[in-house]
């Protein structure tokens, strides 16, 4: 073999190598973020990653059981402060012997993750499903009686027995007029929390709250593992088709995931796992199903079945979760692609309570869009992809510290400048982060950046109106420079890193907004295009996406920039309001059943209005602000870059 491929997840760079070349050594040569602070000696454990074996079509890789070399006594003596994960090889010792799939854990990168879902909760009606109750019992048999006299509450003395007499704090849920005992605890106890999980494809966000009080107790976010068997969900869903065991594989690892997050969540806030009686989840349909253990081939094809789309309740131990007095809620999906995350945004938005027509986008790799008011609602999925967060971009990479998230370009010079995650400042500002420590190399380019450069790169002539590059431009400054056939523009090159933008990339950006818009259009046009009065762009990547440039890479309608808002993780705000309410998880279900679903899939149009959606900011622009005539060929117009610091 003259050379071997080789695949890093969740970064999806990769290349070919030469065999016998150390994992840590290639992950250097292509980019890949990968730690290490002993030089490769096998002394710090920071460079841990574990191989994928089997058949990956999307790559063309077969990888094989000894595509890495035997573990080398520097891996079997290894006994370090890391100790090493089941199924982990250190990646300064395991060399390449064949095509492999190499996953880098975000304890091994240096620049983790960052899971920027924050919550933006407002004031809430806290009406639990789940309440604590103290009593003192004369005898084991008078619970029952007890719940009535003392707190009025009426529950089967068959299914009431008391552990012991004296002192006791009762646990019950209520539904309605039904209670029931769920645990008991000696003594006096007034904690009682709930978690609310946002099962995103890439991230996965958990809230842990006071069922008390409202309060929320501990918020904590990690990357879904489920992400080395594909980075978007088709990818997912053909893996489960492809492999006998996939199915089983991806609901452990993402069940897996969530009981480690739970782990966290309960760590920061040093509750015990005995006190957490609910877990809200919500998530796409495919997420749903994968963690709920159902069957999601159906919804790789036509015409995209979902197994339930109604709410569900169950032992959390059921779903894996190691809560021993815990019942999971999932709530319902929409369709088969617009899941419980689109329907909990919607919760948190008030989408079915707007008088005028109110467009929420949650934008993920698979963006779920909501258009309506109070008396009608449509929704419906477009499949974006991962590009917005960075993937399938040369010079693209997740949020994390050293990722540019901002960009101006001088429109005469077409000298740029730049702001990265980790330092409020620009980069002609300094070079020192605000707490006085050095500020964060420039990485790559995540999401929010990625659509600035290309508007900018528009405004300054740079590119034309269908993401092409302008050939006279290079002679203009030597920031566009030949690559291959056509240009790309440099960002960033000196000794430490060197980041531009390719054709390739633009595309890349124009299909995933493309997608997203032709579903916009399709549900406006199912709406009779009536004036949008408020949008709302929800998600990680949307939450720092700066509305002006949105609108002039023509993502969402061209609407007067203060009716734009980004929201954050509006689904996670919604599975709060669901764990902490009935009236609100009423509301949730009530609402669910009266949407209008349209399947982009199988909808003449959406074709029609991808083609259009291509340009920049789209072929034949719609003013939101109402139906009025098409305006063919219009160009962004908005001023923008004046918002520098």
């Amino acid at each position: 073999m003259t050379s071997a491929r080789i695949m890093f997840t969740p970064s999806g760079r990769g290349g070919s190598v030469q065999p016998g070349t150390s994992v840590l050594n290639a992950a250097r040569a292509l980019g890949v973020d990968l730690d290490s602070v002993c030089a490769g000696r096998g002394l710090c454990g920071r460079c841990q990653v574990v191989p994928t074996i089997g058949d990956f079509p999307k790559w063309r890789i077969t990888a094989r059981a000894d595509a890495l070399s035997a573990p080398a006594a520097i891996e079997t003596d290894y006994r370090a402060a890391r100790p090493l994960g089941a199924g982990a090889r250190l990646g300064c010792a395991a060399r390449i012997q064949g095509d492999v799939v190499i996953d880098v854990p975000p304890a091994s990168q240096v620049h983790r993750p960052v899971i920027r879902k924050h919550l933006d909760l407002g004031p809430v009606d806290v009406d639990p499903f789940f309440t604590l109750h103290y009593v003192e019992l004369a005898d084991a048999d008078s619970l029952a009686t007890a719940l009535r006299d003392q707190h009025a509450l009426t529950v089967d003395a068959q299914a009431a027995l008391a552990v012991e007499t004296g002192p006791l704090t009762v646990a019950c849920s209520r539904d309605g007029e039904h209670v029931e005992v769920v645990a008991q605890f000696p003594g006096y106890h007034d904690r009682a929390a709930g978690i609310a999980i946002d099962i995103g494809s890439t991230t996965i966000a958990g809230y842990l709250c006071d069922l008390a009080t409202g309060d929320l107790l501990a918020s904590a976010g990690r990357m879904n593992p489920q992400i080395r068997f594909g980075e978007d969900l088709m990818s997912r869903v053909s893996y489960v088709m492809m492999h006998e065991d996939g199915a089983a594989e991806l609901t452990i690892t993402v069940r897996r995931a969530l009981d480690e997050l739970i782990g966290e969540l309960l760590d920061i806030a040093a509750f015990d796992r005995e006190h957490v009686f609910e877990v809200v989840l919500v998530g796409n349909p495919i997420m749903h199903h994968l963690a709920l253990g159902f069957d999601v081939r159906p919804l790789g094809v036509a015409p995209f079945t979902l197994a339930t789309s109604d709410p569900l309740v169950g032992p959390a131990r059921e779903v894996g979760l190691d809560l021993p007095h815990a019942r999971f809620y999932a709530a319902p999906c929409i369709a088969g692609h617009v899941g419980a995350d689109a329907a909990a945004a919607m919760l948190a938005e008030g989408t079915h309570r707007s008088e005028g027509f109110q467009l929420l986008v949650d934008i993920g790799t698979n963006a779920e869009i909501v258009l309506g008011n109070r008396t009608i609602l449509f929704a419906a999925s477009s499949p974006t992809g991962p590009a917005f967060e960075g993937a399938q971009i040369s010079c693209g990479q997740r949020a994390t510290a050293g990722a540019i998230e901002r960009v101006r370009i001088d429109r005469t010079t077409l000298e740029p400048r730049f702001k990265v995650i980790g330092r409020d400042t620009w980069s002609d500002a300094g070079s020192r982060a605000d707490h006085g420590s050095p500020a964060p190399r420039p990485t790559g380019v995540c999401g929010s950046g990625i659509v600035e450069v290309i508007v900018e790169l528009l405004a300054a002539g740079v590119i034309d109106a269908q993401g092409a590059f302008v050939a006279d431009v290079a002679a203009r400054s030597s920031r566009v420079v030949a690559d291959g056939r056509t240009f790309a523009y440099v960002l960033i090159d000196d000794a430490d890193t060197q980041l531009r933008l390719t054709q390739q990339d633009v595309r890349a950006i124009q299909l995933a907004k493309a997608a997203l818009r032709a579903g916009i259009e399709l549900l406006h046009g199912h709406a009779g295009r009536p004036r949008i009065e408020s949008i709302r762009i929800a998600g990680a990547f949307g939450s720092h996406l700066d509305p002006s440039y949105a609108i002039a890479l023509g993502l969402i309608p061209d609407v007067p920039v203060e009716r734009v808002r980004s929201v954050g993780n509006a689904a996670g705000v919604g599975a709060v309001l669901a764990l902490l309410s009935q009236a609100q998880r009423a509301e949730l279900e009530r609402t669910v059943r009266d949407v209008v679903k349209i399947e982009t899939a199988t909808e003449p149009r959406f074709q029609e209005e991808f083609v259009a959606a291509l340009a920049i900011p789209h072929a034949s622009a719609v003013d939101g602000g109402g139906a009025g005539p098409r305006r063919r060929g219009r160009r962004a117009t908005r001023p923008l870059g004046r918002r520098t610091r």
